[in-house]
């Protein structure tokens, strides 16, 4: 079949946002693609050499255009890949020929790499490295063991990390990769590419960072453990352009969450998750369909008045990206349900947010976050900073056709415990920033900060519901607070973590001690407007500021 080689690149995407170099699928007729379906093992001494190999040839066969797209089984942790794989044949016309082995995806793409780089194992860092070299070279990511299959091809040796850094720290590592490659890399994003370490790696997004020509790392954020490594992180960070994105995700053998997203967020840099997320470099190339426009399932107007009665109003939100939660699951639509959205999509991932506004039912509604155009911590965003990155949050939100902010500061946190709280300061800044939105909400487990301004409340979350934890438990812990807050009407928001099961939340609906009501959550806003029985409060200034000593 004929490859994919020549696109049009100067098509803006109907929302006229675009991914940097990214070329645009033309509207009409058949494009041909090639499609592979992975098992699920990322074993580094099982399935990811061969796994790395192809997904820095994907990164790079992608570039002259959406070649090459990967399926994971469905219970990876992205489970959209199935259905996303469906809907660009539907609705872009998307003809997919399947690959089934490496050899057949070399044969077919060896062509757009220069060359090859080999990485050593035992050297966990240099898969890194390797992956820098590769964006910025052309060239495959190899083992030892695979020298001679890339080389039947035709590519020949670009570098050979073998014994260079054998011995060394992680800081040192990357320290000299700064000075070799970092000038060359592009300073409008940067590859943190964490996650799963040990026996496991899983660098799903590595396409992308090789297509954008990113440096790849995953310096640590705990300055107590990693000291060197943090200073050269702060030094990478304080370089890239105003607004850059971070993509991947933080080292799980190294710090937190909380301590990198708080470090990226005092440069007012954006976080996008997760190391897994795949296929970027094949689906930045696809707009919106012709004549497609975003319209949330609003259920009540901007400017609409409500009347709370004396009973008890739950709203249920779900903020760790509908990718990875219970969208795919039976029982969505069951519940009025709210679902922040990756709103960064837009720029390099619109086909997959078109694909969940059309699988949408009445009772899912979109809501923007977190906290702004990326995941940050606006506790720790440079006054200078915040303006320019709310008003690209605004812009996406009005093309997502979004009336709701959601924020979440964790600086101050451990996951699900600790202070989530919104200094005065912040608080004030996100009211002057978003004029227009019905209200916002805070925090990830629960928090304190409430508010109301005008019409527009700011409510944070009063429980989390873990998947692991017994429904018959949820529902005691539920009613346990409705017996706490017995002013009535009480505002009661719920986060449900993702993978929790939407038709066990209704069994855990039934037993509440009423009265009780779950409403959508712009219907909570409005409603919450019409009756303060919540006492405006916001971070103390004798609370802790910063978790685990970061600074």
């Amino acid at each position: 079949m004929k490859r994919l080689t020549l696109l049009l690149t100067a098509l803006v995407s109907l929302v006229g946002l675009t991914a940097p170099g990214r070329a645009e699928v033309p509207p009409g007729g058949t494009k041909a693609a090639f499609v592979m379906r992975w098992n699920g093992d990322w074993q580094v001494a099982g399935g990811l050499p061969e796994k790395l190999l192809l997904l820095s040839l994907q990164g790079l066969a992608n570039r002259a255009g959406p070649q090459l797209y990967v399926v994971h089984p469905r219970d990876f942790q992205w489970e959209i890949t199935e259905p996303l794989f469906e809907f660009y044949q539907r609705k872009h016309g998307v003809k997919f020929t399947e690959l089934k082995t490496a050899e057949e995806a070399l044969t077919l793409f060896a062509r757009d790499a220069k060359g090859y780089v080999v990485w050593d194992p035992a050297v966990p860092a240099t898969m890194n490295v390797a992956l820098t070299i590769a964006g910025l070279d052309d060239a495959l990511v190899v083992t030892a063991a695979q020298i001679p299959q890339v080389e039947q091809h035709g590519l020949k040796p670009v570098d050979d990390l073998r014994g260079r850094y054998t011995g060394q720290t992680d800081a040192q590592i990357y320290a000299d990769a700064v000075t070799r490659y970092w000038a060359r890399c592009t300073h409008e994003s940067i590859m943190l590419m964490g996650g799963h370490a040990g026996a496991v790696r899983q660098p799903a997004v590595a396409d992308w960072g090789v297509r954008q020509k990113m440096f790849f790392h995953d310096l640590s954020g705990n300055p107590a453990r990693h000291p060197e490594e943090v200073a050269l992180a702060q030094k990478l960070l304080s370089e890239l352009q105003p607004g850059a994105i971070v993509f991947g995700w933080h080292s799980y053998a190294k710090d937190t969450e909380e301590q990198w997203t708080t470090l990226l967020s005092g440069y007012g840099l954006k976080m996008e998750g997760l190391h897994n997320l795949p296929n970027l470099s094949f689906n930045c190339q696809f707009g919106f369909t012709p004549g497609f426009k975003f319209t949330n399932n609003h259920h009540v107007a901007r400017d609409a008045k409500l009347t709370a009665e004396a009973k008890v109003y739950l709203s249920f939100v779900q903020s760790d990206s509908i990718g990875i939660g219970v969208w795919t699951k039976p029982g969505r639509g069951k519940l009025p349900f709210a679902w922040q959205v990756t709103m960064n999509w837009t720029k390099f991932s619109p086909a997959a947010l078109e694909y969940f506004h059309e699988s949408a039912t009445p009772n899912d509604y979109f809501i923007g976050g977190l906290s702004g155009p990326g995941y940050m911590y606006p506790n720790h965003i440079p006054a200078d900073r915040f303006p320019l990155l709310m008003k690209e949050a605004r812009e996406m939100m009005a093309i997502l056709d979004e009336h709701v902010m959601e924020i979440m500061d964790n600086s101050a946190a451990d996951g699900n415990v600790g202070n989530a709280d919104l200094t005065q300061e912040t608080v004030d800044r996100y009211y002057a920033a978003f004029p227009d939105v019905i209200g916002f909400i805070n925090g990830y487990g629960p928090a304190r900060t409430r508010d109301l301004r005008d019409t527009r409340p700011m409510i944070s979350y009063d429980y989390y519901i873990d998947p692991r934890r017994p429904r018959a438990e949820v529902s005691a812990d539920l009613n346990e607070l409705i017996a706490l807050n017995a002013t009535r009407p009480y505002f009661l928001l719920v986060h449900v973590r993702e993978s929790n099961d939407v038709n066990s939340l209704v069994e855990i609906v039934k037993q509440l001690d009423g009265p009780t009501e779950v409403v959508p959550l712009d219907v909570f806003l409005k409603l919450a407007a019409s009756k303060k029985t919540y006492t405006t409060r916001h971070q103390d200034p004798e609370d802790p500021k910063h978790f685990k000593g970061y600074k």
